[in-house]
């Protein structure tokens, strides 16, 4: 069981057709690439934040002495 080929892609394509309908799908497809650039942006701003040094921990230090 792999990837599916030409035919299946067709079966599949006709089922979500059958199931959402022709108004619905680019709507559908709309809001996946919205949550596609959402989840993208996410793990930027998780990479960003994890290269960041942590330098509140040094300044905090200092201050208590």
């Amino acid at each position: 069981m792999g990837i599916p080929k030409g035919g299946e892609w067709i079966v599949i394509l006709i089922v979500v057709l059958l199931l959402f309908g022709a108004r619905k799908l680019p709507d559908l497809a709309r809001s996946l690439g919205a949550s596609t650039k959402e989840f993208r942006k996410g793990i930027e701003e998780g990479a960003k934040s994890d290269d960041a040094p942590a330098d509140s921990t040094t300044t905090e230090s200092k201050t208590e002495s």
